[in-house]
């Protein structure tokens, strides 16, 4: 790949170590690389989402990144967990199911995937040799895994000092639980964020519930992309490495955001308010005629705006409800109110409302309706790839859209260990000791 890079070197070419190539600071700005990470190596042996997600993301902006997987044996079908998790799975040009899972498809585009059984000398052997010329490496074993093979922070910042290497795991590498698998469920429960999800304990319905999706994994995996970044920014201008140290539960308590600034300012713990705001009224879901709206009143001038198109031009007027706080306060005096009149529409007819009052809201939709949705195809969120197997894989778009490197989908979710031998080639091994190796069960 041309132009300015992070990256310190290319495959099959030994680690020159500090200077590296071109810094950020260095690019030339009038001749901006085709992509932003364009040059930066990343060795991935993470698997499921946290990790995946983290390291898609990185390939989506340039990166070349290499996905470790485990070949089959052993009563093990090999590679990614995530490959077996469904139905659904993508479907061949019969329309038959492949063993392509849409969930392994959904975090794993714009790498190459190699197969290398870590547990064998030699395929330990291959990953330090990928690693002394790799700039990220991103791992989420268990504590403690990777040291017996000889893969751990300290033994590969030994060999290549620039590296950035990001470990990921539910707990940390510290503390009394560092020892604890961590899954997105339980931390979610851990981290407090089921106590204010759901309905209220009251209510019919009412109990902890998680997130629809796996928020403690994803918000890892866009930490881990930030904290990634900046250690690649300090290697530029220092040559030197770092380990970063990513966990599950740190991102929950972190994502708490304002509740738990309301929890450290007042002491008490926040309940569970349903589709309601804790800070703000109304700001919440509300029954129509025929469906769901959100209403999203952000300040007094859209409350009374709000009040005038429902007919109750008379309520902020009202000192109970003049302000947000006493809005707040007065919650269960005023929401009733609010949910009668808005219960007499239908759904669309106070969105067109809202909108031209510039009320914040909006409908409820499904997927079907989200990926038809005018702004969404607009935007460009869903991608169409080729893929080995099938014609119609689509995936989820990047949100991220950057006017001088734009993210490119360059290769669809690899097959397990597709990529083996052209990335042990770039290594400069030969056809006969990859043959070797694939007959020893080394790689797949």
């Amino acid at each position: 790949m041309a132009g300015p890079v992070i990256g310190a070197h290319r495959l099959g070419a030994p680690s020159s170590g500090f200077p590296h190539n071109a810094s950020m600071s260095e690019a030339n700005p009038s001749r901006p690389s085709a992509m932003a990470l364009a040059g930066v190596r990343v060795l991935d042996l993470s698997r499921v989402l946290a990790g995946p997600w983290c390291t898609q993301t990185l390939a989506d902006l340039g990166a070349d990144v290499i996905k470790v997987e485990r070949p089959p044996g052993d009563g093990h079908p090999g590679g990614d967990d995530t490959r077996g998790w469904g139905p659904p799975y993508l479907k061949d040009r019969d329309g038959e199911d492949t063993a392509e899972a849409a969930y392994y498809l959904g975090a794993n585009r714009n790498k190459r995937s190699i197969a290398i059984d870590i547990a064998s000398p030699q395929g330990q052997a291959l990953i330090r040799e990928l690693a002394l010329r790799a700039d990220v490496l991103v791992e989420n074993y268990k504590v403690g895994d990777l040291a017996r093979y000889g893969l751990d922070a300290p033994t590969l910042l030994a060999l290549n000092p620039g590296l950035v290497f990001c470990s990921v795991t539910g707990f940390g590498q510290t503390g009394p639980y560092r020892d604890r698998a961590g899954y997105d469920y339980a931390v979610q429960g851990l981290g407090g964020l089921m106590s204010v999800t759901g309905e209220a304990d009251a209510l019919p319905g009412g109990g902890p519930q998680k997130v629809g999706v796996a928020v403690a994994d994803l918000f890892t995996g866009m930490y881990a992309t930030v904290a990634i970044l900046a250690a690649l920014r300090h290697r530029d201008a220092t040559g030197q490495g770092q380990v970063v140290d990513m966990a599950l539960l740190d991102t929950q308590v972190a994502m708490l955001a304002n509740l738990g600034a309301n929890y450290l300012t007042t002491g008490k713990a926040p309940r569970r308010m349903g589709n309601a705001h804790q800070n703000i009224v109304p700001y919440q879901v509300f029954q129509a005629s025929d469906s769901h709206l959100i209403v999203a009143v952000g300040n007094d001038g859209q409350f009374a705006r709000f009040c005038e198109l429902l007919g109750l031009a008379e309520l902020p007027r009202d000192p109970r409800y003049a302000t947000n706080a006493q809005r707040v306060r007065h919650r269960d005096a005023l929401v009733p109110l609010l949910a009668e009149r808005i219960a007499t529409r239908p759904r669309d007819h106070w969105l067109a409302a809202m909108e031209a009052a510039k009320v914040p809201g909006g409908a409820v939709n499904d997927l079907s309706e989200v990926f038809a949705d005018e702004q969404v195809l607009h935007r460009g969120m869903v991608v169409g790839m080729d893929h080995p197997l099938s014609d119609s894989l689509r995936v989820v778009a990047s949100p991220m859209k950057l006017s001088h490197t734009p993210v490119a989908y360059r290769l669809p979710p690899p097959l397990m260990g597709q990529h083996t031998d052209e990335v042990l080639a770039e290594l400069g091994h030969g056809p006969e000791a990859i043959a070797a190796w694939r007959q020893d069960g080394v790689i797949g």
